[in-house]
């Protein structure tokens, strides 16, 4: 199951210095806008504990885990709808990915070059998000024009698709998201077609910075007037420190962990990964054994034969039963054969909606 998230923003907030820190992949991050021309794209393991406890018990020849991919877009300038910086290039990219990663900097630094001269994280918020609502004004404009003539000839899908588009577009003009349009489901299923920019969920990522002066820390105004605009919105947020994050990264596991605690760095990589994963819905079951312990991915909410489908399609189309216990049950007793003795290993059917952490075998 192949998910990507897009991490956009101004430039110079620190998204291609976030992307090096969750990938370890090298690209640019200088210090001037338009640096990142080309999106590039990392894979990110999942952070997972129950992948090495599951590992452990059955002895696993290799562990593979779930991963997310993150693509890094050039930033965006007001005017970007209209091809200001490129814009119009970087908006194509977003369309491409499953979800946002929307990077906001919240720190003052005279070293570091803001494009708007000051730091005024809802400001800045307002300038990405408006070129989001204007591309797909554009878009929703230019559909409803040429649906008409399918709505005309009496057509059932054309006229949900139509019904959809015009409250989305009522709320594109109030400067709102088509998230937050009232759709039926016939019209969420036409409108999903155009794949808006403002209908992908979005997660705010807040860069401070290790030494400087960090709005939160500060208790700055625009901190608070911050935080009353990721609450009126119900906006989900994490607070990084992209740059020391990257510097982490050169150190092994254990030194990592004491340098974090010394820094008292806050939220951090894994938070991102892990909030990222769980904004688009997605849980994971896992299959272990002598050969490998695996992550496998899924939309909550999945029957057994529909999460099957992460293994293979025949999985789906040839389910008959599946063999299920919960991880943390198997690794207390030590193997399915005491799970199976303790009742704790279930049957079963093609009802049966797959929970996040379930280890699963199925029947096919």
């Amino acid at each position: 199951m192949s998910l990507s998230i897009g991490i956009v923003g101004l430039p110079n907030v620190g998204k291609s210095t976030l992307f090096n820190a969750l990938t370890r992949l090298s690209v640019p991050a200088q210090n001037y806008p338009f640096c990142t021309i080309d999106p590039s794209v990392g894979i990110v393991r999942v952070p997972d504990d129950r992948l090495d406890a599951l590992t452990k018990l059955s002895k696993s020849e290799q562990t593979i885990p779930a991963v997310v991919e993150f693509v890094d877009i050039a930033g965006l300038v007001a005017g970007a709808s209209e091809g200001q910086g490129l814009g119009n290039k970087f908006l194509a990219h977003i369309k491409d990915v499953d979800a946002i990663a929307h990077v906001v900097r919240i720190f003052e630094d005279p070293d570091v070059i803001h494009v708007s001269g000051s730091i005024d994280p809802v400001r800045d918020i307002g300038v990405i998000n408006l070129e989001l609502i204007l591309a797909d004004m554009q878009t929703v404009t230019k559909r409803l024009g040429s649906v008409e003539k399918e709505v005309r000839a009496g057509g059932k899908e054309a006229i949900a698709e139509q019904g959809g588009l015009t409250k989305v577009k009522t709320m594109l003009e109030s400067e709102r998201f088509a998230s937050e349009a009232e759709l039926t489901e016939e019209e969420e299923l036409e409108v999903a077609k155009l794949n808006l920019l403002t209908s992908k969920k979005m997660l705010y990522v807040l860069n401070t910075k290790s030494g400087g002066q960090n709005l939160d820390e500060m208790q700055d105004e625009r901190w608070k007037k911050l935080e009353t605009f990721l609450k009126e919105k119900s906006a989900q947020y994490v607070i990084v420190d992209a740059s020391t994050e990257g510097e982490l990264n050169a150190l092994d596991v254990a030194e990592r962990a004491s340098m974090r605690s010394e820094l008292s760095v806050r939220g951090g990589i894994d938070a991102l990964i892990v909030s990222g994963y769980a904004l688009l819905d997605l849980i994971t079951y896992l299959t272990t054994g002598d050969k490998e312990t695996r992550a496998w991915t899924t939309k909550r909410g999945s029957t057994a034969p529909r999460a099957a489908r992460a293994i293979h399609t025949d999985f789906e189309e040839k389910f008959i039963r599946a063999e299920v216990v919960f991880w943390k049950d198997l690794v207390d007793v030590g193997s399915y054969a005491a799970a199976r003795e303790k009742g704790l290993l279930r049957i079963e059917g093609k009802e049966y909606i797959v929970k996040d952490g379930d280890v699963v075998e199925f029947r096919i």
